[in-house]
């Protein structure tokens, strides 16, 4: 005798929602977990987990849904609601922020900004920093830094400028191939038609933000600015407009003493033609 299928409580979130809608399709479509993995290309017990809400749902699940039962976006929009209930509460505000700016102004000084983060080093950064998380745990965190992603694909996505410390792009995260791929993604952003990446040199010495982790000045339509600043255990959402104020100069007076994009990018060839083969 099968197992009863686990009870799903839509009513408890969106990503609850998001489970029990696919449940409710695929069997009005009469197929089961597996004949549906074989039409997605996913593993059934993967399919299983979202479900029931046991894992973060990927973002190229929602539109193969979609495309499977025919179902007009009803997967994305709920997609749209659900991915914002995989963040911690102080990651949720800067998510709807994100979304919301016409102008993203960063500053990274020792990781690869998460917006332009590859799969694997995401993961390999989040094993490192968390290592009694689960293999579930880590994959969920990944997710959700990828969801975020969209942004950079957005018809009405922001422009995004980002200054990165030297130390990011030498400091070998996941190993020389993981390394040597998220080089690569930045190699590929640096001046694009909506990004632009430039380096700020160890040959520059101190400057304001060297003692901080990463800052986000992020600029609304209406003109108005909030910055995000986060640390290695917690993050500041700040719109005291004298502390925004001191921050844009910071972050302006690095900008003037970072390298132009094209001298960035030698800058990242080296950096990859330096990691062992």
């Amino acid at each position: 005798m099968a197992p009863r299928p686990r009870e799903l409580t839509p009513d408890r979130s969106a990503r609850h929602l998001f489970g029990s809608e696919m449940r409710r399709h695929r069997e009005l479509a009469g197929m089961s977990l597996e004949s549906l993995a074989g039409v997605l290309r996913y593993a059934k017990s993967s399919l299983a987990r979202y479900e029931t809400a046991d894992a973060m749902i990927p973002p190229d699940l929602p539109g193969r849904l979609d495309a499977a039962f025919g179902t007009d976006g009803l997967f994305e929009k709920l997609y749209g609601l659900a991915k914002y209930e995989i963040h911690p509460d102080r990651y949720r505000r800067l998510m709807e922020l994100e979304a919301r700016a016409r102008i993203i102004d960063e500053y990274a000084g020792h990781v690869v900004p998460g917006l332009f983060q590859t799969e694997d080093y995401a993961r390999a950064l989040f094993r490192v920093t968390n290592p009694r998380a689960t293999a579930e745990q880590i994959e969920e965190k990944v997710a959700a830094r990828l969801s975020r992603q969209a942004l950079l694909t957005a018809d009405s996505g922001p422009d995004l400028s980002v200054i990165l410390d030297e130390s990011v792009i030498r400091r070998t995260v996941g190993g020389p191939a993981v390394m040597r791929q998220q080089l690569a993604r930045l190699h590929d952003l640096v001046d694009t038609p909506t990004t632009t990446i430039q380096l700020l040199p160890f040959a520059h010495g101190g400057h304001a933000l060297l003692g901080g982790g990463m800052l986000q000045l992020m600029t609304m339509g209406d003109k108005s600015s909030v910055v995000y600043e986060e640390g290695l255990t917690s993050g500041t959402l700040v719109e005291d407009e004298e502390i925004v104020r001191t921050r844009r100069r910071d972050y302006d007076l690095m900008r003037a003493y970072a390298l132009s994009p094209r001298d960035t990018a030698a800058h990242i060839r080296s950096a990859m033609e330096a990691l062992p083969s």
